[in-house]
């Protein structure tokens, strides 16, 4: 489980584009060649936590039907689940419907 407090994704991708950047200006890169190379694992390497894995389920409470930015570089192939409960009223059985309606799907990731 992840929690994200203070937390706005657009800020973790510009943070993670200028971290790469200012990466390739200290190797000596000019900008063309690195707009020419730039791919996601690029920038990937520069997210606030690199090496936490794409969640498979993102669950949202509060009866909000939207991410509301939570992490939207890695949230792109996840299974979305919302829930009309807040997340202080969350309880088990609402985490089980959101497995139970995760394991009903058939993942495409994009495809």
């Amino acid at each position: 489980m992840n929690l994200a407090l203070a937390y706005g994704g657009r800020d973790e991708i510009l943070d993670a584009v200028r971290g790469f950047l200012r990466a390739k200006a200290a190797e000596g890169a000019n900008i063309h060649e690195v707009a020419e190379s730039v791919c996601a694992d690029d920038l990937r390497e520069h997210l606030y936590a690199p090496d936490l894995p794409e969640p498979d389920l993102v669950i949202r409470t509060s009866g909000e039907v939207r991410l509301g930015g939570f992490f939207p570089w890695q949230t792109v192939y996840s299974e979305l689940y919302f829930c009309d409960a807040l997340w202080p009223a969350f309880r088990e059985i609402d985490f089980l419907r959101a497995v139970r309606s995760f394991q009903l799907r058939q993942r495409r990731f994009g495809r």
